[in-house]
Order: C-alpha cells, then sequence, then structure tokens
C-alpha cells in the first residue's frame, strides 16, 4: 500500500531506562491492529526487542522500527534504548523522525534520561512531544509529574488529555472544556493550552479575540499547533499506561490529528543547509 506524505507520522520513542518504551511500543501496535496480542518483556516477545541478548538482558539495545496504521494514516514507530551505554542508536534514530515521544515514568518523574532526550531533541528543532506512562500504579501523583515537566522545561509543557479516576482513564482537555479530572477541573487546563496554541499566530489570536473560540476554523487551529510544535512554543503532555491500555487509543488518535506528517516539520539541518546555500549561485571560473 501507498501513503502520501500528508498520511504519514514518523515518531521515536525515547527517555530514561525502565520508563516503559518497549511496551507502549507494543501497546500501539496492538492498538492499532498491527500485532493481534502485545508482546511482554519479561516473557521475551516483544516485536522490538527481538536480539537474544535483548531477551536476555530485558531491555533495548538497539533502535527497533514498526509501523500501524490509525484512521488512514500510516504511523512509522521507532523503539529506542534508554540506557546511556546503547544512547548512540536511540540519537541516531531521531534523524529518521518528525516527532520525538518522550516517555516519562510516573512512579519517578523527570530523570536525567528525560532530559537528556528532551535537551538532544530540542538542539535538532524536532516536535516534541511526552507522554506520562504507568498513570494506574498505585501511590503515583501524576499531577506532580506535569508539574516537574513544566518546572524543568518550561510552562510549554501541557497537557492534551488528562487522567481520570484515579489513573484508569483519561479526558480530552483540548477539545472540550467540560468535566473533571485526577488533576482538577478540565476547564483550567484547557484554558491554558488554548491560549498557548492560538498566541502563536497572530491572525489566529485576533480571530480568537473577536470570535472566541468557536470562530476558529479547524484548519487555522491545525496549523497553529503545528506552529507550536515547530517553533517550540509547544510540548504536548499525554498520560497512559501501556500496560493496562490505557490512555493508548487516544495517543493513535493525537498522534493520526495533531502530530506533523514530514512535510509541516522543520527540515534537517542538512537540509536547512542546502536551502541556506541555494540562493548563492557558485562561482564562475574563467580560464586564464
Amino acid at each position: 500500500m501507498s501513503y502520501s506524505t500528508a498520511d504519514i507520522r514518523n515518531v521515536a520513542l525515547a527517555g530514561h531506562p525502565a520508563a516503559g518504551k518497549t511496551t507502549l511500543f507494543e501497546a500501539l501496535l496492538h492498538a492499532g491492529g498491527t500485532i493481534q496480542t502485545a508482546g511482554s518483556i519479561e516473557r521475551g516477545t516483544t516485536v522490538s526487542d527481538f536480539d537474544p541478548m535483548e531477551k536476555a538482558r530485558g531491555h533495548s539495545l538497539d533502535a527497533a522500527i514498526a509501523s500501524t496504521d490509525h484512521n488512514g494514516v500510516h504511523l512509522n514507530l521507532i523503539d529506542t534504548p534508554g540506557y546511556p551505554d546503547f544512547r548512540g542508536p536511540a540519537l541516531s534514530a531521531l534523524a529518521a523522525v518528525e516527532t520525538v515521544l518522550v516517555v516519562v515514568d510516573a512512579d519517578h518523574g523527570v530523570e536525567y534520561g528525560t532530559r537528556r532526550m528532551m535537551d538532544y531533541a530540542r538542539s535538532r528543532q524536532l516536535c516534541r512531544a511526552v507522554v506520562i506512562n504507568k498513570i494506574d500504579h498505585e501511590g503515583v501523583d501524576p499531577g506532580r509529574v506535569l508539574e516537574e515537566l513544566r518546572e524543568a522545561f518550561g510552562p510549554v509543557c501541557l497537557p492534551l488529555n488528562l487522567p481520570t479516576d484515579g489513573g484508569k482513564a483519561v479526558v480530552d482537555c483540548f477539545g472540550t472544556s467540560e468535566g473533571d479530572s485526577d488533576l482538577g477541573p478540565i476547564a483550567d487546563w484547557h484554558q491554558k493550552i488554548i491560549d498557548q496554541v492560538v498566541e502563536i499566530n497572530e491572525t489566529v489570536m485576533e480571530h480568537y479575540l473577536d470570535l472566541g473560540e468557536d470562530g476558529l476554523s479547524g484548519d487555522e487551529l491545525h496549523d497553529a499547533f503545528e506552529q507550536c510544535l515547530r517553533e517550540g512554543h509547544l510540548v504536548p503532555v499525554m498520560f497512559c499506561s501501556a500496560r493496562s491500555g490505557v490512555g493508548v487509543k487516544k495517543l493513535l488518535d493525537i498522534a493520526e490529528r495533531w502530530f506533523p506528517n514530514p512535510a509541516e516539520a522543520n527540515p534537517p539541518p542538512s537540509r536547512k543547509a542546502l536551502n541556506t546555500n541555494a540562493s548563492k549561485p557558485y562561482p564562475i571560473r574563467r580560464r586564464t
């Protein structure tokens, strides 16, 4: 099957060791229908950790790619190693994607691997997103983890959805302002992210101030959102439990609707350099 550029999303899962990247990788493939049953790290049955040494160690040693389809969009996923000894393949994999999805463990919050991958992705001008995993674990405080992210990487970290019912479900806070969550009223977070998105574009801001949120077209909101991602003005945060599947299908929905396709993201550094020099004519060498 062939896909147009607009129907492709390239996403790398990165972050600290044991944050749940491989488990989330499996859960996304399962939710997209690529595999019938999500594999297990403990049983050595995951798609990405197929090497005998990976199965023996119980963690990724190299980057692995697989794909799934969702609502007509082809999602290429790269599972990357988290341990520093194997970070080379993880950093190399980022050259093949437009979005880096940094996985954060709700039990431990922001760790050195989180900072390393967020900083590297920003230095390459890649679009960044964060998923807080394991929200259904006993005693976790997802609100604290979100605040850690905002302290570490700035107020640009804002949630697209929120955990509810003690981490047994997630609820949208970007497309709606009604309801409640484990982090408080949805309306509070909804207003923050809408304000963050519309302020990036002067025309969109004018329409918002004149007509309100309902006056914004879907294309206007989408284009402003993509601009926010490209310019680092927004780092969307999602919540999930890869093990139980909570929030995984919604993560596919978000990737399909809001993550950039290859034509929408920033060009890679090498291409930027070529574009910079493209307007300069080659020197004419004259015979002497």
